[in-house]
């Protein structure tokens, strides 16, 4: 049996890019209050935008929808699901169109072939997609909490004055 979140945060906004901003405020809150590392949120930020933006564009071709937003949050972990009930594709497909990036006339040209995936995929500890009656995204991003950088010293360190 899965173990079960501590807390449950969801969101609905409209299939629209005027809004995925609110899902990164929301994103980034939630890791601040659980503790992730400055870097961590921009990684959370950024892919949960790429999420957003890739059902923005795809899933609803113009069209009125939602783009729901579950945000599970673990002792050890987030995991956050971008949820459409739009138009579904071949996870696969995409993947094997993308393969290595090279020059490409546009950014344009380059989301068109999966950089988005590709973005969640380096960014993301882990990274599901499932594709049918709509898209759900699950990006999952571990706590570090007891990772300290070599370069940086221990407040015991510094002498008192």
């Amino acid at each position: 049996m899965k173990d079960q979140p501590l807390d449950s945060i969801d969101l609905t906004i409209p299939a629209k890019p005027d809004f995925v901003g609110i899902v990164r405020l929301l994103v980034s809150g939630i890791a601040n209050r659980m503790g992730f590392s400055y870097d961590d949120i921009e990684d959370l930020k950024l892919a949960v935008s790429e999420a957003c933006t890739n059902a923005v564009d795809h899933a609803y071709s113009g069209g009125d929808g939602d783009i729901e937003v579950n945000c599970n949050l673990f002792g050890d972990r987030l995991e956050i699901n971008v949820i459409d009930r739009g138009h579904s594709f071949d996870v696969n497909e995409v993947e094997q169109r993308t393969g290595p990036i090279g020059f490409e006339p546009s950014m344009n040209a380059l989301r068109e072939r999966g950089l988005g995936i590709y973005l969640m995929k380096t960014l993301m500890d882990d990274v599901e997609i499932k594709g049918d009656n709509g898209v759900i995204v699950k990006l999952t991003k571990h706590l570090r909490k007891n990772e300290v950088e070599l370069h940086v010293k221990s407040p015991a360190s510094y002498p008192y004055r």
